[in-house]
C-alpha cells in the first residue's frame, strides 16, 4: 500500500510539489496553476436552466462546474448536460454510492464523494472500480461543520480534527489502490480553514481544493474567503479553488479570477479606481461600472485605470497600460501615462472602449 501522507508532518508542500491528477485533460495539482471552480444553483434535473448556467460560467472562466446528484433524476440528466456543454463536470453526491455509479455512467469527469460515508466496503469498491475504468478523479470533501462525533470528543472542533477524518476517507481509497484524490478541508471560519490546509499540505501530497464554505452573501463572503484564501494562495497551497456565496454564480467566479489576479496566477484585466474626493468633476461612477462590467467579459491582460482627476491620474496611474482621468464633464484618456485624447462624458466609455480595443489588435 502506497500512503501518500506523511504521518510527521513536517514538510509543507506548495502547489508545484503535490501530486498530479487529471480531470480528462485538465491538470490538477503539480504545478503553478489554481483551477477554477462553481456549483450550480439549479437541481440537476432541470437540464434546459442547468446547460444555460454551465454556459454562462465557462464565459466567465470555469473551468469546472459542480452538480448536485440528489436522486437518479438527477444522476440521468447528466448525459443531456454532458454533451450540450464544454466544461468538465463534477458530481457532487453524498451517501449513495448508486448516484455516483449512474453519473459515471453518464460521463461526469470528476466525482466529489466521501468514502466513509457510503457504508459497507463492497459499495466503495464499485465506485473506485468504476471510477478506475473511466479514469475519473474523486474529491473527498471535509467539513469542519461535519466531523465525526468520535474526533470532535478527542480533538474538538480544529485542524487536527480535520485531519484525521480526511485520514480515514484517503486510507479506504489508498487501500483500494485509488490514489486520483483531490482533498479539501473546509470551514466557515477563515483562520480554521487556513490551519487546516497549511496543516493538509503538511500532511498529504494529495493536491488541495481550497474554500471558505457558508461564507455568506457576496460583500460579507467574498471578504471572508479572501481572508482565509489569500494567505494560503501567497503560500503555495492551493490546487484549485471555489468561492463560495450566497448569490451570483458570476460574482464567485469573478472574485477567484480578481484574487488569483493579485498574485499573478491568473491572467486577468486589473482595475485601477481611485477613492474620489472633493477634486471629483465627472460623472465617473456609472462609468466605473461599465468598465468593470466590460473587463469583466474580456479575457484581457490589461492594466486598466479609472481616477477622478488629473492629480491622480496619469502620475499614479502611469504603470496602467490605459485609463482615463477625470476633468469637468469630460475626461482624458491615457495611453502608459501619455494623455492621447480628451473626451466629452457622454462619449467616455465607447472612446474608451475604441482606445482598449486598438491596445489589443496590436
Amino acid at each position: 500500500m502506497q500512503l501518500l501522507y506523511n504521518e510527521s508532518g513536517d514538510t509543507m508542500r506548495k502547489r508545484t510539489e503535490t501530486r498530479k491528477v487529471m480531470v480528462r485533460d485538465l491538470q490538477i495539482g503539480n504545478q503553478n496553476k489554481v483551477v477554477l471552480q462553481t456549483m450550480a444553483l439549479n437541481k440537476t434535473e432541470h437540464i434546459d436552466k442547468v446547460i444555460q448556467e454551465i454556459n454562462t460560467y465557462a464565459t466567465h472562466g470555469a473551468d469546472l462546474v459542480r452538480l448536485a446528484i440528489l436522486d437518479e433524476a438527477d444522476a440521468n440528466a447528466l448525459k443531456t448536460i454532458k454533451a450540450q456543454t464544454n466544461v468538465l463536470l463534477v458530481a457532487d453526491i453524498h451517501f449513495d454510492y448508486r448516484l455516483a455509479l449512474i453519473a459515471i455512467e453518464n460521463g461526469v469527469d470528476k466525482v466529489r464523494i466521501n468514502p466513509g460515508n457510503i457504508g459497507k466496503i463492497g459499495y466503495i469498491k464499485k465506485v473506485v472500480e468504476a471510477c478506475k475504468e473511466k479514469q475519473i478523479p474523486i474529491r473527498i470533501g471535509v467539513n469542519a461543520g461535519s466531523i465525526e462525533k468520535d474526533l470532535l470528543t478527542i480533538h474538538g472542533k480544529s485542524k487536527e480534527a480535520m485531519i484525521e477524518s480526511a485520514k480515514r476517507h484517503v486510507k479506504i481509497l489508498e487501500d483500494l489502490d485509488f490514489y486520483d484524490i483531490i482533498l479539501s478541508l473546509k470551514a466557515s471560519e477563515p483562520q480554521l480553514a487556513i490551519d487546516a490546509y497549511r496543516l493538509a499540505a503538511e500532511t498529504f501530497e494529495y493536491p488541495l481544493h481550497i474554500g471558505i464554505t457558508e461564507a455568506g452573501p457576496v460583500k460579507q463572503g467574498t471578504m471572508k474567503s479572501i481572508a482565509g484564501l489569500a494567505p494560503l494562495i501567497e503560500q503555495g497551497i492551493g490546487d484549485t479553488i471555489r468561492i463560495s456565496l450566497s448569490g451570483s454564480r458570476i460574482e464567485e467566479l469573478n472574485a477567484a479570477k480578481a484574487l488569483l489576479a493579485a498574485f499573478d496566477l491568473y491572467q486577468a484585466p486589473k482595475l485601477i479606481s481611485c477613492p474620489t474626493c472633493g477634486r471629483l468633476s465627472y460623472d465617473m461612477m456609472p462609468l466605473l461600472k461599465q468598465v468593470e462590467d466590460y473587463l469583466n467579459k474580456e479575457h484581457i491582460n490589461l492594466t486598466v485605470a479609472v481616477m477622478g482627476c488629473a492629480v491622480n491620474g496619469p502620475g499614479e496611474a502611469r504603470d496602467a497600460d490605459i485609463g482615463i482621468a477625470g476633468g469637468k464633464k469630460e475626461g482624458l484618456i491615457f495611453v502608459k501615462g501619455e494623455i492621447v485624447r480628451k473626451v466629452k462624458q457622454e462619449n467616455l466609455f465607447e472612446v474608451f472602449i475604441e482606445e482598449i480595443e486598438k491596445i489589443r489588435a496590436d
